[in-house]
């Protein structure tokens, strides 16, 4: 089989038994990518500095100093995440001509690991949507389906993936913007907890920033759980400037066996009502689970849904103002102070949030702690959550359409357009690790995965626990849809 259709970890071992070079490996990446310009996925490709990268892979590894746990593998990586010499412009026109000095810390972290940087994949402008489309490179489509959306914001990274441009993607997740496209594109996604992977180098922030939102994560995409793991090893652990006094340890996963795992699921809540199929997958894997001898519990809840995503939706308006230019936050400041107190629509509730005073962010960040303990406490008698990863399979691209128009359709009802992150907002404002997995399909056709949340720290108890899951529903659900051909 063409090795570019082979997982991340495949491809390293092909390279470790000297099977393919990175060079031709590389090359088969970039021709593949030449030849799908369909998928519209990877927008900025770097062909002479892969190809020199790979050269170099490759000396090194016929020297013997292979020193990298991704030596000569090709990536690719979010036009969010400054890359030293290339064009990072996340989608906004501003930024067209920026071309970064130095790495995001990450993408640092995949060069030193011997990663191949093939080129950057598309992002809506400021990473501020949940599809993907761009006034600078147009619409990445689902690459199962291109009347259907890849989600966002990093729709172009897991198209990228999907359509084996890419074996591993390196992405953001604020609002599910790694987990929404995986689940969409049907490939693995994996949002850590927060502050194992350092975030500085991500616009947003605006360039040069040092810091980051308090509620962004940087993750990878990739077509196994096993490969998210692989990349969980060489992008966790301290910042630069943390790194002389302190190393990360990730715990081992709890359990060998997926029996002996002890396994909550939340099916469906009134807050945010799933469709017939996703419902239908969650029962399948409550079946399959009792089936093995795992301890299922589908009836205790760790938090609220309303509650827990009214809390999101604050800290992320707030975290959003800190790019605002300042005539534009003035007038923002001066909107807020003219509502009447007793307004109550969405607007008036953004505004709030977006100039609310520091008294109460540190109202609202204490609030979060309580959740943070409620979560930790649900986590002593359970190793991981399964939720749907969000109402639906794939939904029709709206790129074209104003986002005041835009909305979701499940099960024949009208939903407000957001009610797509709403699942994935659970892990957002506590911190956890929490991936999405590809386990059935549509009668469709269209992927359909659920959402694993683990414990704070418990990312390695997650991506085990996935492809267990995974292997198991490949056995209960045979034929569901993976990877786009």
């Amino acid at each position: 089989m063409d090795l570019t259709h082979r997982s991340a970890g495949e491809q390293l071992h092909a390279l470790e038994r000297g099977d393919v070079s990175s060079r031709e490996l590389t090359a088969a990446h970039l021709e593949r990518i030449d030849r799908h310009p369909e998928y519209n996925a990877v927008i900025t490709v770097d062909h002479d500095g892969a190809l020199a990268a790979a050269a170099d892979a490759d000396e090194r590894r016929a020297a013997g100093r292979t020193g990298g746990a991704l030596l000569g593998l090709p990536v690719t990586v979010k036009d969010s995440l400054e890359t030293a010499g290339l064009r990072t412009t996340c989608g906004s026109p501003d930024l067209a001509g920026h071309v970064p000095a130095r790495d995001a810390d990450a993408v640092a972290r995949l060069r030193a690991a011997g990663a191949v940087v093939l080129g950057k994949t598309n992002t809506p402008p400021m990473c501020q949507d949940i599809q993907t489309g761009s006034p600078l490179f147009g619409t990445t489509p689902n690459p199962h389906d291109p009347q259907r959306t890849a989600g966002g914001s990093s729709g172009g990274e897991a198209a990228a993936v999907a359509g084996r441009l890419s074996p591993l993607g390196l992405g953001s997740d604020l609002a599910g913007s790694l987990r929404l496209p995986g689940h969409y594109c049907g490939v693995h996604s994996l949002r850590p907890s927060h502050g194992i992977v350092p975030a500085r180098g991500h616009i947003p922030r605006p360039p040069g920033w040092l810091s980051a939102s308090d509620l962004l994560t940087v993750g990878p995409l990739a077509r196994t759980a096993a490969d998210l793991a692989l990349a969980l090893d060489v992008l966790a652990g301290p910042s630069p400037d943390d790194s002389a006094a302190w190393r990360l340890e990730l715990p081992a996963p709890r359990h060998e066996r997926l029996h002996e795992y002890r396994i909550g699921i939340w099916a469906d809540d009134p807050y945010c009502r799933v469709d017939a199929e996703t419902r239908a997958l969650l029962d399948d894997i409550a079946k399959a689970l009792h089936g093995t001898g795992a301890r299922v519990d589908t009836t205790a809840r760790p938090v609220g849904m309303a509650e827990s995503d009214r809390l999101f939706q604050r800290l992320m308006f707030a975290n959003s103002a800190a790019g605002a230019a300042p005539e534009a936050f003035a007038g923002e400041v001066t909107a807020a102070g003219n509502l009447p107190p007793d307004a109550a629509s969405p607007g008036a509730a953004f505004l709030r949030a977006r100039t609310m005073r520091h008294r109460d962010w540190l109202l609202a960040n204490e609030e979060r702690e309580g959740l943070r303990k409620r979560w930790a406490a649900y986590f002593g008698g359970i190793d991981v959550l399964i939720t749907p990863a969000a109402p639906t399979a794939a939904v029709p691209d709206q790129t074209a359409v104003p986002v005041p128009e835009r909305y979701l359709t499940v099960d024949g009802e009208r939903r407000s357009y957001w009610d797509q992150t709403a699942w994935l907002n659970l892990a957002g404002p506590v911190r956890l690790p929490a991936a999405t997995v590809p386990v059935g399909s549509t009668a469709d056709g269209l992927p359909l995965g659920v959402q694993l949340i683990g414990p704070y720290l418990a990312d390695r108890t997650v991506t085990h626990l996935a492809g267990l899951l995974a292997r198991s529903m490949a056995e209960v659900r045979p034929g569901h849809v993976g990877n786009s051909g």
